[in-house]
């Protein structure tokens, strides 16, 4: 298949290259240049020039850091000039942590265009993006072109599962990580307050992790990310709390009232504001370490 791919950053470059790498036919565009022009040069591809020339391949993949951007790119951009080349019976797939309502929206303008939009973001972080085992999440309205799409994601995850109508997949996306937030959350919580009473954080994880506590932040984070001091996730603290707060503002598109969402959120808001958006997701212990009262002497 001809696959233009937007955005080659640290998710992006090694998903694109699975797509070379199973023979398909690839463009690449990224708002720097330089960056798309080497990755052109490694894998024996294109580097598109504009997005309109993206726009006239068989399938445009979006892999870019929020659903805004997913948006400016497909419609706004240089002059609207993606949505203006695009050609009828294209399909577009983000593949981005985009917001699920404005997913839907943005289908619908997509298929003004007579093309199809359909939303299919990952899990597994840059590791699994690298071995092309990532779990995709696929949500769309069209079968025939969830079908279509079927090889290519295939070419950069092992597991698919279809969530549902266009939005789903990003719901589910945003969902998980607001999981994964709350146990990181709850964890370090748990460690610091156990610190100031006298436990050892490394023993705590250890039993924690043949209890009832385990769970992927003890299992596979703490030790070596947090308190080896590593901090090395790969996954920015900003592209955190974003998730956190899709899913949180989810709860309240649907009026369901999730106390813990919103908690959570302001959480990660916090530690986003106090470290800063590009720091590593398991830094966020670091703005909250101090937050916990002192002992009562």
């Amino acid at each position: 298949m001809r696959v233009g791919f937007i955005g080659i950053g640290n998710m992006g470059w090694p998903m694109a290259s699975h797509i070379a790498g199973a023979g398909h036919e690839l463009m690449v565009f990224d708002v720097d240049a330089a960056r798309s022009a080497r990755f052109a040069q490694e894998f024996k591809c294109k580097a598109a020039a504009g997005l309109a020339e993206v726009a006239a391949n068989e399938i445009t993949v979006t892999m870019l850091p929020t659903g805004k951007i997913v948006r400016e790119a497909l419609l706004e951009d240089q002059g609207g000039a993606f949505a203006k080349a695009l050609k009828p019976g294209a399909l577009v797939i983000d593949m981005s942590s985009s917001e699920p309502v404005g997913t839907r929206e943005l289908g619908v303008e997509i298929a003004k265009r007579g093309a199809v939009l359909i939303d299919a973001p990952v899990s597994g972080a840059v590791p699994r993006a690298k071995a092309g085992t990532l779990a995709i999440m696929i949500g769309g309205d069209d079968k025939a072109a969830i079908e279509r799409a079927k090889p290519l994601l295939l070419a950069m995850g092992k597991q698919l599962f279809e969530t549902g109508p266009l939005g789903t997949g990003h719901a589910m996306k945003a969902l998980n990580n607001y999981i994964a937030a709350a146990g990181y959350t709850a964890v370090v919580e748990s460690l610091l307050i156990g610190e100031r009473f006298g436990l050892d954080q490394g023993t705590m994880v250890d039993i924690l992790n043949v209890s009832t506590g385990r769970n992927f932040t003890t299992e596979v984070m703490i030790k070596e990310q947090v308190l080896g001091g590593k901090f090395a996730t790969g996954f920015a603290l900003g592209l955190m709390a974003k998730d956190v707060k899709i899913a949180a503002d989810l709860g309240e598109a649907v009026k369901l009232d999730a106390p813990v969402s919103r908690l959570i959120r302001d959480r990660w808001a916090l530690a986003r504001e106090r470290l800063g958006a590009t720091r590593d997701t398991s830094e966020a212990i670091l703005s909250w370490k101090d937050d916990l009262p002192a002992s009562k002497k």
